[in-house]
């Protein structure tokens, strides 16, 4: 395409964008655009942002302009996706989350797409809009360009999501694929996976400073009149906004680069880095952290602390997808991270646990979970780890099950809709369902007070009420059994999802099993806190 223009608010993106298209120009401003758009096959729009929010009502006269002009590529972002502890990371573009928050930046750049758009309704014009990553530019103006330039940042305490970050090389790669395939298309541009937000500012030689988010928090509002970044910018330092490029990738393009070299390129001593950065878990899921923390902590936990004794891991598979399906207890995680750890040390596979958004909600709590293999709970991530090959966990009683008061703690209660029957029919994996006894020890719920507000902040279904109020967990003694597999995949085809009959006794039948071995276990315990089941089994 010969005659392209180029507008936005930032002189370092457009120019470089106008000399990555060649023959593109320029626009200083609307009226300037006015003029330049008459005979131009196609303009790229860069709204950009002032203070990290988007100029919406610069859109919208730009916009304007373009009626008659075949081709408009509008260079929106990726922070249309509102970061909070619901969002499930990697979303598709059919997949906009709804505002839960009402984060004002993420409602910002809706209202962009929605303002260009409205604008070139009934117009030839073909509009592709392009959501990049954060964009990381040399000089630019953009707030994660400033962010990782700066010599020092201020981020969230007790947070590190993982961010996507994107160079201006690769979105202008993109602007020239989208110029060559003129769609009315929305496409994520995003590299496949993602960087934690710590080792990006790392990378950038940007020095992080932790504040806690109630003070960062106070601060922005006192100083957002004054050109402060709103603060609900804050949330794009706090939790996950990744978005999926799958769409992009089906339709001919993908970007080269990766988040860890966007970081790296943004800092003057990129030099000194790595000269082919590590590549991340999309999800945050970090090996090594597993490491550190399994080479003493988790080894104390497990070991002699809890002196967890194991019995059927020959019924895990050594390779390729399984579900696992057991029963959650002591309301927090311990039980999910003992098995993660007992697997990851003995057979080398880490399962990815599907989570509650309360457990990636709050500070420390959310790297933990996240750097351990948790993913939010969804159909679509559970998809994405059986697909590789990879164990996926679930607690298909839900949350309820963790808070279940101590007289009632081993009774297995409802498994949800059976969606873990589903994944595996659709998946062809087996169901390895798997139970323990001793974890509901650790914090014997005795008590619950229901209070409407503590329900709103925490999304737990109740205060539960303990010896040690959650603080340190007692030193009971767990037995963990790994049942036989259920090889739901020989027996069925993956239509059988689809099947509610086929589904329920399925699932009846994983119930079945777990409700057997609870029941055999708990009829050889006889200390909460010694002896071994199993050495009395076995005898």
């Amino acid at each position: 395409m010969s005659n392209v223009v180029v507008i936005g608010p930032d002189p370092a993106l457009t120019e470089l964008l106008a000399s990555r298209l060649g023959t593109a120009r320029t626009a200083r401003d609307a009226e300037d655009l006015g003029e330049l758009a008459a005979g131009a096959d196609a303009v790229v729009a860069v709204p950009g942002e002032l203070r990290g929010e988007p100029l919406v009502d610069a859109a919208a006269c730009l916009a304007e302009k373009l009626r008659g002009v075949p081709h408009a590529v509008l260079v929106s972002s990726a922070a249309v996706n509102e970061p909070n502890a619901h969002h499930p990371g990697m979303v598709s573009e059919e997949r906009l989350p709804a505002l839960r928050k009402g984060n004002a930046v993420a409602r910002r750049w809706r209202e962009l797409e929605a303002a260009f758009g409205g604008a070139l309704e009934g117009s030839p014009t073909v509009l592709t809009v392009l959501r990049p990553a954060a964009l990381v530019v040399p000089g630019g103006r953009g707030w994660w360009s400033r962010l990782l330039a700066g010599r020092v940042a201020f981020t969230p305490l007790g947070f590190d999501p993982t961010v996507q970050l994107l160079s201006p090389e690769e979105l202008a790669d993109a602007v020239a694929w989208a110029l060559e395939h003129p769609r009315p298309e929305t496409y994520n541009v995003a590299p496949a996976g993602g960087v934690p937000l710590a080792k990006a500012l790392k990378a950038a030689g940007t020095w992080r400073v932790p504040v806690p988010f109630a003070v960062q928090w106070l601060a922005r509002n006192a100083l957002h009149p004054l050109g402060a970044a709103p603060v609900d910018q804050l949330d794009y330092l706090r939790y996950s906004w990744t978005v999926s490029d799958a769409k992009l990738r089906q339709a001919g393009f993908r970007p080269s680069g990766s988040s860890s070299s966007s970081s790296s390129s943004s800092s003057s001593s990129s030099s000194s880095s790595p000269s082919s950065p590590p590549v991340h878990d999309p999800f945050g899921f970090d090996p090594d952290y597993v490491r550190r923390l399994g080479k003493y902590f988790f080894r104390f936990l497990h070991d002699a602390y809890w002196r967890i004794e194991v019995r059927g891991l020959e019924h895990v598979p050594r390779s390729g997808p399984a579900v696992l399906t057991g029963m959650h207890r002591g309301f927090q995680p311990w039980d999910g991270v003992m098995a993660m750890y007992l697997l990851t040390r003995e057979l080398g596979r880490t399962p990815r646990f599907l989570v509650h958004p309360t457990l990636v909600k709050f500070p420390f709590l959310a790297p933990y979970m996240i750097k351990c293999g948790g993913l939010h709970a969804c159909n679509e991530n559970a998809a994405w780890v059986l697909e590789r090959g990879e164990l996926l966990a679930i607690f298909p009683e839900g949350i309820r099950g963790a808070f279940r008061r101590y007289r009632d703690v081993y009774k297995l209660g409802r498994f949800g809709r059976d969606e873990y029957v589903k994944m595996a029919l659709r998946h062809r994996s087996p169901i390895v369902p798997f139970v323990t006894v001793g974890s509901a020890e650790i914090y014997p719920i005795f008590g619950k007070i229901s209070w409407g507000w503590w329900k709103r902040y925490t999304e737990w279904p109740c205060f539960p009420i303990t010896p040690t109020m959650g603080t340190v967990p007692l030193p009971s003694k767990w037995h963990t059994r790994f049942l036989e597999p259920l090889d739901v995949q020989l027996r069925h085809p993956p239509e059988a999802a689809n099947d509610v009959a086929t589904v329920r006794a399925i699932s009846r039948e994983v119930r079945a099993r777990m409700r057997s071995a609870l029941d055999d276990m708990l009829r050889r315990r006889k200390s909460i806190f010694f002896g071994s089941i199993f050495e009395e089994s076995a005898a």
